[in-house]
């Protein structure tokens, strides 16, 4: 699968995007583009990649992208399953649009000052809940079927609910900006092996081989361009997936432990206590009390 620096081009007359997508699976991989981007997913699970951010998504999930910032949709494996009988999709709206669509001095004028913190906070992706998410929802649906300047007055209406809101939540821990094709490429390459094999040892040296590199120059590579090392970022998106797979409540924390590639139960505790400041048996009762 290559990656791509992603540009979705505007309908003539409009200056900026709005699309509502559905697919068998979400297929653009880590990607980065200079447009800022609000993203719903309306149907689908899997695995969001926002910056340094590994986190799971389901429908409803809500979240503003600044400019450059790589990311990932990438859904559960049950979705990439040749299986025409599948009622599966997966849905989305997106809304793509750079500064200049507002207007080649919008952000001068002093009525902007929040959007434009708003703007400079979407460098590290944020999360939308609560009733924001609620109403921001509604008027991205809304905006479907709008056309002309009553749809660019609602992404205006859009950008004052956000700017105004405290619940909004910062994604990445570290500012992340996507540098050329070619490095997404390879990025992609990694994150696609990883998510193919997490649940099973890794060898650095294998995944070097898949990218062209040494075992130390891949490891250089990677923590300059995740902010973490190899090893920490497999851990994570194995501790990831054990708080989905302790939420489903059908397995027990050794059983997880072994499944989401950890070989050792002490040492599964004491590195998801070490993330989540909480053990996973007491997650999972936590969870489900």
């Amino acid at each position: 699968m290559k990656a791509v620096l992603e540009h979705l081009p505007p309908e003539p007359e409009e200056s900026f995007v709005v699309k509502a997508f559905e697919y068998p699976f979400f297929p653009t991989p880590w990607h980065f583009h200079p447009e800022y981007e609000i993203v719903l997913v309306q149907e689908s699970s899997g695995k969001r990649f926002i910056g340094d951010s590994i986190s799971d998504f389901y429908a409803g999930d809500l979240a503003f992208i600044g400019p450059d910032l790589p990311h990932l949709y990438r859904n559960d494996d049950s979705y990439y399953e040749n299986d025409k009988a599948s009622s599966k999709a997966a849905k989305s709206i997106v809304v793509h649009f750079l500064e200049k669509s507002l207007g080649p001095n919008f952000h001068t004028l002093p009525e902007a000052k929040n959007i434009n913190i708003l703007f400079a906070r979407s460098q590290l992706g944020l999360d939308i809940h609560g009733h924001t998410k609620t109403e921001c929802i509604e008027m991205l649906q809304k905006m479907l079927s709008l056309k002309g300047l009553p749809r660019w007055i609602k992404l205006i209406e859009i950008l004052l609910l956000l700017s105004e809101s405290t619940e909004l939540t910062p994604i990445s821990q570290s500012y992340m900006v996507g540098k050329n094709e070619a490095e997404s490429v390879r990025m992609n390459r990694i994150f696609e092996f990883v998510m193919h094999n997490f649940k099973n040892e890794i060898c650095i040296g294998e995944v070097a081989d898949l990218v062209n590199l040494s075992p130390n120059s891949f490891s250089r590579y990677f923590s300059q361009r995740t902010r973490k090392s190899f090893i920490n970022f497999v851990n994570e998106v194995r501790l990831n997936h054990a708080t989905k797979l302790l939420q489903e409540n059908t397995k027990s924390v050794a059983e997880i432990c072994f499944e989401c590639g950890f070989n050792n139960l002490s040492n599964f505790n004491r590195q998801f206590k070490n993330k989540y400041q909480i053990n996973p048996l007491a997650y999972n009762r936590q969870f489900h009390k």
